[in-house]
């Protein structure tokens, strides 16, 4: 089997969130790798300056894949590596390489007739799914019942964002974590996410208000997922502390989890290099004990989740949960916290381009 050709395509796609009064605008990138055999596979990234990326894959990339076997992921990996970006910069490039290497895997489970999670390992096809639902937009007192629903209908694992007014009000913060704590009761988890967008001095006041709300895991709590920011908070608290989500490549992940700087590793395969990449960021977190806990699309990584032993959680985002079932024809949804693998080549996704068209870019 041989690549023919490979297209890329940018797009802005509405998105419906509870309680938004318009849909919000969701880009990403589709990437399909077409094979002399018939075979086509899929993969995507997103926010990664969408234009820019595109064109990555459709100047560079994807002229240099064709001809090549698709089934020979780790060596495509590692040459265009050494071709493109032998420097390690990150970015724009590892997503567009991540988009690439997803429609590999792709191409490799429909031609040996397996999902993609039992290539990369198998380990379960089950996998254990919290919901992120908690956006900035929402008030209080929204906020809660938003929470109380989701724990209604069988969402067990929750999680908030948190940097109200441009990061300027931890004691709103910890107010709202409060409210959720108190309309979700003692048992459900609560995690809250900073996006990088406290100080270590913010970050610490934040933590030692939200202690007493049990909360699960404080996520990428400090600018730039900065290393000695990060050992400080840790030290300080009794919160666990997870980042990673868009981190590119192994090595970034490597100086996270050798330095002891989180507590959970958290991975994206539209991020971090493909499944290719982000297996060896799984197993390095194993090597330390951290389970990882996977970031953004849930139906990318629920294949890296499912394959190794440390997959601990899957994260179902509300926003890209709702872009994939625009992409894609009846993706799964979980079931009382729970997402069930298709059994089905590949990532078992049929892309929906006929629904989508309308919102490519020019």
């Amino acid at each position: 089997m041989k690549i023919t050709h490979v297209e890329a395509d940018s797009y802005v796609i509405p998105v419906e969130l509870p309680r938004f009064p318009e849909p919000v605008k969701s880009d990403c990138v589709v990437c399909r790798v077409h094979t002399d055999q018939g075979v086509t596979g899929v993969g995507a990234t997103h926010r990664a300056n969408r234009f820019a990326c595109r064109e990555s894959i459709r100047r560079e990339l994807g002229p240099w894949l064709a001809g090549k076997d698709p089934m020979a992921t780790e060596r495509l990996w590692d040459q265009m590596f050494w071709k493109f970006n032998q420097r390690r910069m990150t970015g724009v490039w590892t997503a567009a390489l991540s988009a690439v290497d997803i429609a590999l895997w792709d191409i490799k489970g429909k031609a040996l007739g397996q999902p993609v999670y039992k290539l990369l390992g198998d380990h379960s096809g089950e996998v254990t799914a919290y919901c992120t639902f908690g956006m900035l937009e929402y008030g209080r007192e929204e906020l809660a019942e938003l929470a109380a629903g989701l724990v209604r209908n069988g969402w067990d694992k929750i999680k908030m964002k948190v940097c109200v007014d441009d990061s300027k009000n931890i004691p709103e913060d910890a107010a709202r974590v409060m409210a959720v704590r108190e309309a979700v009761g003692p048992d459900a988890e609560i995690m809250m996410d900073a996006n990088h967008l406290f100080s270590l001095m913010q970050a610490k006041d934040l933590a030692r208000r939200c202690e007493p709300y049990g909360v699960r895991w404080f996520e990428e709590p400090v600018a730039g997922n900065d290393v000695k920011d990060l050992l400080a908070l840790k030290a300080s608290t009794t919160i666990p502390i997870a980042a990673g989500q868009q981190e590119g490549m192994r090595w970034r992940h490597r100086d996270l989890i050798a330095s002891g700087a989180v507590d959970i590793a958290q991975p994206d395969v539209v991020f971090v290099g493909g499944y290719t990449e982000g297996v060896k960021v799984a197993h390095l977190a194993q090597a330390y004990n951290l389970p990882i806990a996977t970031h953004g699309w849930p139906h990318f990584n629920m294949h890296l989740v499912g394959a190794v032993s440390n997959g601990w959680r899957m994260e179902y985002h509300l926003e890209p949960a709702g872009l994939d079932a625009m992409l894609f024809k009846d993706p799964p949804v979980p079931e009382k916290g729970v997402m069930r693998i298709p059994d089905k080549p590949g990532l078992g996704l049929d892309f929906n381009e006929e629904r989508v068209r309308p919102y490519k870019d020019k």
